[in-house]
């Protein structure tokens, strides 16, 4: 079976090999080799996923900006 591009996964699809390729490497039974590849793969699902959650956010905006009642708000993940 063919690797799919990252750019081709869903956000999901990508996320969950993202996910796998960590618990790989966190087990330490790759080689060098092997771990060099599945980093690779990984940089490459991170931006895909982190170009997907833009764009999503663009979209969240524009729609927002659509409608004159509500307004945007800048999220504050500092609950202190």
């Amino acid at each position: 079976m063919a690797t799919k591009k990252p750019e081709n996964l869903s956000f999901e699809q990508a996320l969950e090999e993202l996910s796998l390729i960590v618990t790989q490497m966190e087990q330490g039974e790759l080689s060098l080799e092997q771990s060099l590849k599945q980093f690779e793969r990984g940089i490459s699902l991170a931006g895909a996923s982190s170009n997907k959650l833009q764009q999503a956010e663009q979209k969240v905006a524009i729609l927002m900006g659509n409608n004159n009642q509500s307004s945007l708000t800048t999220f504050d993940n500092d609950l202190d």
